[in-house]
């Protein structure tokens, strides 16, 4: 089986202009691809960790990266899913960024001896003169066309800025810039980003007569088509400072059962003879493949070491243990007390259990939270300090799956 074949089994192909010529290119290791990150962070999260895996993958079987920080096009906005305009950032904020990611993508893809390049189109965008640009670029751009997609109708009724109107031309003259100075012949990229790789491959046929070529990948959504990856802090990141490993593995092992599979099939690189093992599991059994699914991405994005720890402290609060170290847990200080005591809705609160004292009240009265297997039904229990400076910690349990050690 090709690696192209194999992306199609794992579930990871949504489009394609050209798939003869993209199979062939990819199985025989003759791509040299692009896929654009903008850093509007200062960390990868969740939601790249799909293009992220596709790189790895195509890399493993011969072909050539080049990942593209959008350190240019960050100074735009990508309005792909947006319902209002991204916030604008600063330079040195977005340089910032790029850094961060600069960092994390070299511990997943293996960038030495040539065999993948880091980019970013700061070096080629910020340098453009406009008018130049408008005469060379945008001739070739119908605007009728380009507000038929979809990245431009979700957001005509709320307003569309001309800042944002641009992204596409920006997004189209990166891959023109790759495929002229790197030979770059495919663009790939999630789903919701097919018109703006369609702008590219076309903008390449009309300036230079030649060919390439663009593939979007499915994005990971839930069996309810909603987007995975937002937890009750926000973003699951791949900086372990923000999101730990442990909440970045109990997410993962915490996923509905009609997702699993799924999930397994296109974010591990566990052969497909062993997933279908694990397709045949059914009621409690399917939270062996959840430890699977959790185990194996913590070990991608923060090793072996850390997804073991995860995994252990994980067992350990299933099995009513607090002890050990690995949990996640909340220092409290005196600054946390009034008059030497902290509410149950604050706890909650400052353990990242909840967003908000009325979503923790909520949770009190729903009869989901606990302190050390005793459940709290009352939204003014309190909490002293003495009392969690003489026990060591408590555990804090929000519904099944949220845990928080607390210490003073």
């Amino acid at each position: 089986m090709g690696v192209y074949e194999e992306l199609q089994a794992r579930g990871l192909i949504a489009q394609v202009t050209d798939e003869d010529e993209i199979k062939e290119l990819v199985n025989e290791g003759k791509a040299t691809f692009y896929i654009g990150f903008d850093p509007t962070a200062d960390s990868l999260h969740v939601g790249h960790f799909m293009a992220l895996c596709l790189m790895k993958r195509l890399q493993m079987a011969g072909n050539k990266p080049i990942v593209l920080v959008g350190g240019g096009t960050a100074m735009i906005g990508d309005p792909s899913g947006r319902t209002d305009m991204r916030q604008m950032m600063t330079r040195e904020t977005i340089d910032h960024n790029c850094e961060c990611f600069r960092k994390q993508m070299s511990k997943f893809i293996d960038f030495s001896e040539g065999k993948a390049l880091m980019v970013n189109n700061a070096d080629w965008l910020l340098d453009l003169n406009y008018v130049e640009l408008l005469r060379e670029v945008g001739a070739h751009f119908s605007v009728n066309r380009m507000l038929t997609a979809e990245c431009y109708k979700q957001r005509m009724e709320r307003g569309l800025s001309f800042l944002e109107f641009n992204y596409m031309i920006m997004q189209s003259y990166d891959f023109y810039v790759l495929y002229q100075k790197h030979g770059c012949n495919m663009q790939f990229g999630g789903d919701d980003q097919w018109s703006n790789m369609l702008g590219g491959t076309e903008l390449i046929r009309r300036k230079l007569g030649k060919d390439a070529y663009a593939m979007t990948i499915n994005l990971l959504l839930t069996s309810e088509g909603k987007k995975m990856g937002k937890t009750q802090k926000g973003a699951l990141w791949l900086d372990p400072e923000k999101t730990s490993p442990y909440e970045f593995y109990q997410y993962w092992r915490n996923v509905d059962d009609a997702d699993v599979i799924k999930c397994i099939k296109m974010i591990t690189f566990l052969p497909l003879e062993e997933i279908a093992e694990l397709e045949k599991l059914e009621g409690a059994e399917l939270n062996k493949a959840k430890e699977v699914l959790a185990f194996e991405t913590t070990k991608l994005i923060h090793g072996e070491e850390e997804a073991l720890k995860a995994q252990q402290a994980a067992r350990s609060l299933f099995a009513g243990g607090a002890d050990s170290a690995d949990i996640p847990t909340t220092e409290l200080s005196e600054n946390d007390f009034t008059d030497g005591k902290i509410n149950i809705l604050d706890l909650l609160v400052k353990a990242g259990l909840a967003p908000s004292k009325s979503e923790a009240r909520r949770n009190v009265q729903q009869g989901g939270v606990s302190v050390d297997g005793e459940k709290i039904a009352d939204v003014n229990a309190e909490f002293t300090a003495d009392y969690i400076r003489e026990k060591g910690s408590i555990v804090v349990k929000r519904g099944k799956k949220a845990f928080r050690r607390i210490k003073f």
